[in-house]
């Protein structure tokens, strides 16, 4: 049946090209709300809560930190506790020169930023699974050198002795203060990163790395950006376990389980989404709050979710969240609304 010419109405598409929504704007203002809160928590929590929530906070920059590495570059890597040990090592040591421990932890991730820069042109001149064990062979190899050090006595290990200086409810806030702010810079920083012009650079790479080469993009210095970020990162979220845990044992901090916490949490908040890193690393922060006493079932326990998750959830809670309801409440790209116009 043809409607009558005076009946009918003219539609046409329009687009709106945005960032923010009316989620995001609450979003972001929620989780200003949420910081403060936790800024604050050493003044009320227990000594249990405080330390456990400085846990957590290293668990949202791990996770952080490999999801822009994997997530947005592509570099899939199984070493990257390499920048963990050595954020604790060098940490030791510079503390061990007389600096401060606090002021030593920045100095550290410093330091280890400034040495992945040199790495990164070996490293990113490989791929897929070459780059991922080449990592961890340099782990390995870090590992040792770190051991042949005087001052850590090899696998026995030493103490950031001087931290003994602060008095233990001191050393206990400012560690937490560290930890938080040093998760909500890096979170900013890469949300900021993500948004700039490099930032579409990146995310154009984890598109089609063939393609955005095509266009121009440099693809291995965008992805070396991304590369000494994540080193950084790490680095500082090994020295603030450091500076919470007082030990340092190479093996401990060398060890290829901070890689597989790191996969794990990605894995099941969403890789290459950045709310699904953050997700990740409070499911992962809950269960081992709940089951980490279990032992080396709570290690089998943690590989058969990874294992569920890659079956039925390959893009992971939040990738499923999205893509079901369009929901970003950290928008870093654009979003394309189309409506009908009469």
């Amino acid at each position: 049946m043809t409607i009558p010419a005076s009946t009918q109405v003219p539609v046409s598409a329009v687009s709106d090209v945005r960032r923010w929504t009316k989620a995001s704007r609450v979003a972001a203002w929620i989780s200003i709300i949420v910081v403060a809160v936790l800024a604050f928590v050493p003044a009320f929590g227990s000594v249990g809560m405080v330390d456990r929530f400085a846990a957590l906070f290293v668990y949202v920059i791990l996770a952080a930190m490999w999801n822009a590495l994997a997530g947005y570059g592509g570099l899939v890597s199984v070493g990257q506790q390499l920048f963990f040990g050595l954020g604790a090592y060098f940490t030791v040591r510079i503390a061990a020169a007389g600096v401060d421990p606090f002021v030593s932890i920045l100095l550290a991730a410093a330091v280890v930023g400034l040495l992945s820069y040199p790495l990164s042109f070996a490293m990113l001149r490989l791929k897929g699974g070459e780059f991922a064990i080449a990592m961890w062979v340099v782990s390995e190899l870090a590992h040792l050198l770190v051991n042949l050090d005087g001052l850590i006595q090899g696998e026995t290990g030493t103490s950031l002795i001087s931290l003994n200086a602060y008095p233990a409810g001191t050393r206990r806030v400012v560690i937490y203060s560290v930890a938080l702010a040093a998760m909500v810079a890096l979170l900013v920083g890469l949300f900021v990163l993500l948004r700039s012009r490099v930032g579409s650079a990146i995310q154009a790479i984890r598109d089609n790395e063939d393609a955005a080469e095509t266009l121009g993009v440099n693809v291995v210095a965008t992805k070396r950006i991304l590369f000494m970020l994540a080193a950084f990162g790490t680095a500082i979220a090994g020295a603030v376990w450091l500076a919470s845990a007082t030990s340092f044992q190479p093996k401990t901090y060398f060890s290829v389980q901070w890689t597989a916490y790191m996969i794990f949490m990605v894995l099941v908040g969403g890789l290459g989404r950045f709310e699904g890193a953050i997700l990740g690393a409070v499911i992962f922060f809950a269960i081992e709050t709940a089951f980490g006493a279990m032992g080396v079932w709570y290690l089998i326990g943690l590989g058969l979710v990874a294992l569920l998750f890659s079956l039925f959830l390959p893009r992971g809670l939040w990738g499923a969240v999205e893509e079901r309801l369009g929901l970003s409440l950290m928008p870093v790209g654009y979003r394309l609304d189309l409506k009908a116009r009469k």
